[in-house]
């Protein structure tokens, strides 16, 4: 394993969004291929590897319940729709040899355990099987009981910012944020579950474009553009 390496065993959370592409809707195949790349590329590093897959390209239960659903049936079928790119992950890494655990076996943490052990890759699919819990907060309880040393976010843009910079040319872009930095306002990089699980456990969490080649790579090697939040200092 390369010694540059910072961190050895990580959690990567990939929202469904990102999935989409340059699309509206649904996966975006050259988006499945190029997250599978970046995620072949660091597990020949030989990083132990864990990934949660967002569901918001196909359905999102809180937005479902804005319209007269009930919260938990969305939630559920939301739950569904992150198997579904849980699968289309799973397919593109293991065409590229890329050993992976059964999607949907029963979560058994020793279990969970042991894949990462044997190099697998670990992909949590259905959230934390609970409604009114978001994938960032699946991502954040996984990272915990598997002992990852960073959970790293996969997002369309290269950091945390005070506003979206697609659509606020001003945004402020952070290298570096305190837990409470982002409690305390509101910047939505995940929700407050997460990043207080995060916190009460230490663990990093590291934001970053997915759309740069490379970048996952770079981020575990302490290089590139992305942003930490962790404890001030």
């Amino acid at each position: 394993m390369s010694a540059a390496l910072k961190y050895r065993r990580v959690l990567l959370k990939v929202s469904g969004e990102a999935l989409m592409g340059t699309r509206e809707y649904g996966l975006d195949p050259e988006m499945v291929a190029r997250v599978a790349d970046e995620i072949q590329s660091v597990h020949a590093l030989g990083v132990e590897l864990c990934l949660v897959i967002g569901g918001g390209n196909i359905f999102r239960g809180i937005s479902a319940s804005s319209v007269g659903m009930e919260r938990a049936s969305g939630d559920y079928i939301g739950m569904l729709a992150t198997v579904i790119n849980s699968l289309a992950i799973q397919n593109e890494l293991e065409q590229r040899g890329v050993t992976t655990q059964a999607i949907c076996e029963p979560y058994i943490r020793r279990r969970a355990l042991r894949h990462l052990e044997k190099k697998r890759v670990v992909i949590f699919a259905a959230g934390t099987g609970n409604p009114f819990f978001t994938t960032d907060t699946a991502a954040a309880l996984r990272a915990s009981e598997m002992g990852c040393d960073a959970l790293l976010k996969a997002t369309k843009v290269d950091g945390v910012y005070d506003a979206d910079p697609n659509q606020v040319p001003g945004a402020v872009r952070f290298d570096r944020l305190d837990y409470l930095d982002v409690l305390s306002r509101d910047l939505q990089v995940m929700d407050a579950s997460a990043i207080s699980l995060a916190r009460e456990n230490g663990i990093p969490i590291l934001v970053f474009s997915i759309f740069e080649n490379g970048g996952f790579a770079k981020v575990l090697r302490g290089c590139g553009r992305y942003t930490i939040i962790g404890q001030p200092g």
